[in-house]
């Protein structure tokens, strides 16, 4: 048999592998070598929802495995990761353990559902690592994983600011990447807010993007780099989360384009999903008594983009202080009232503040 393919999703592109299918891969290639002094050259692992793949194994010695990481179409920084696994055996009376080598993090915060100290090897590969041991052997093992180039890998990750120090993270809760995920995505920005909190933070800053993180980063000094949020189009659930986990304030930084829409009540800001509502500028316009042609610009604009350009060129910042106003109330009533928001504008560059407003929690 040959290694199995990575299916392609509806829209033709290619799925991969997870870090936690690689790893349970790999370890288990290590242990069938450990058992009858040499491994497979290719192995054969279940996935949580019960399907079974094969990988092919290199193997750098009898009990030393390496399964090279394959994630399709996804732009993950962990594609053709080697993830190795050495296995030797535990000491009588002791149980199965999972330890990590170079390039494989470390959980230095709470917050990750993972005690402090322990390699990061989320919940689901963990169990996916000990029933591929158990498939190569009933005798407890000890297995150490490691990535070479693995803590430059995470370097562009949110694993240093999750306090998962030294490595990559072994991930998955159903064994494939998808490319482009906007449940991992959504995942991710829910475990920062986790983290945040359980290490004590009242208030956070959220951002869209990079450079709207590098405004925030600037204009919230105080706040410290766990407390910095990246939350793409998920504002709506980050702010759900971080009223649900007792933060009580949030300072949000972004471009008009997120902001109008937050202003419309819309959370899920992507693009496709919902366009940028004209009267609304111009309502906001007209609100911050803003000239005529403001206005006028406002009604007949097909983007936020120009809207802010034409208040930009006139000198004009009552509309976009307008945006920012609703969007701060809009965010305060999906987060039930619990927290205190305030709202940035940032220019295109992110280097320059706009406007800036804010609304209070209820009660």
């Amino acid at each position: 048999m040959t290694a199995t393919s990575s299916p392609r999703t509806g829209a033709g592109l290619r799925t991969g592998w997870t870090t936690g299918t690689c790893a349970a891969a790999a370890a288990k290639a290590a242990a069938l070598g450990l058992v009858g002094g040499a491994p497979p050259t290719e192995v054969e692992v279940g996935l949580p929802g019960g399907r079974r793949v094969r990988f092919a194994v290199e193997a750098e010695s009898p009990r030393r495995c390496v399964v090279v990481k394959d994630a399709g179409d996804d732009p993950d920084c962990t594609d053709g990761a080697r993830m190795t696994a050495e296995v030797a055996w535990a000491p009588a009376g002791t149980a199965t353990a999972l330890g990590n080598g170079p390039g494989v993090g470390t959980v230095t915060r709470p917050g990750l559902g993972l005690p402090v100290g322990v390699p990061a090897i989320n919940p689901v590969p963990r169990r996916m690592i000990l029933a591929a041991l158990a498939e190569a052997t009933p005798r407890p093992v000890v297995v150490t994983f490691s990535v070479p180039g693995g803590e430059a890998m995470a370097g562009k990750t949110t694993n240093a600011r999750l306090g998962i120090l030294g490595g990559i993270s072994i991930l998955g809760t159903t064994g494939v990447v998808r490319p482009f995920s906007t449940a991992s995505y959504r995942a991710s920005v829910v475990q920062q807010i986790d983290v945040a909190a359980a290490n004590g933070a009242d208030a956070l800053a959220l951002a869209t993007g990079s450079r709207s993180e590098a405004a925030a980063r600037r204009l919230h000094p105080e706040l410290p780099e766990v407390c910095l949020v990246e939350v793409g189009d998920f504002t709506g659930i980050a702010l759900r989360r971080a009223a649900a986990r007792g933060v009580r304030r949030v300072a949000f930084v972004g471009m008009v384009g997120k902001i109008a829409k937050l202003a419309a009540g819309v959370m899920m800001t992507h693009f496709h999903r919902s366009r940028v509502d004209g009267e609304l500028l111009a309502e906001a316009a007209r609100q911050a008594g803003a000239p005529a042609p403001v206005v006028a610009a406002a009604t007949e604009t097909a983007t936020a983009r120009h809207f802010f350009e034409v208040c930009d060129a006139a000198g004009v910042t009552g509309p976009l202080v307008e945006l920012c106003r609703r969007a701060a109330r809009a965010c305060v009533d999906h987060a039930g009232g619990a927290l205190d928001v305030s709202v940035s504008m940032v220019d295109f560059d992110g280097e320059r503040v706009v406007a800036t407003a804010g609304c209070g929690r209820a009660g």
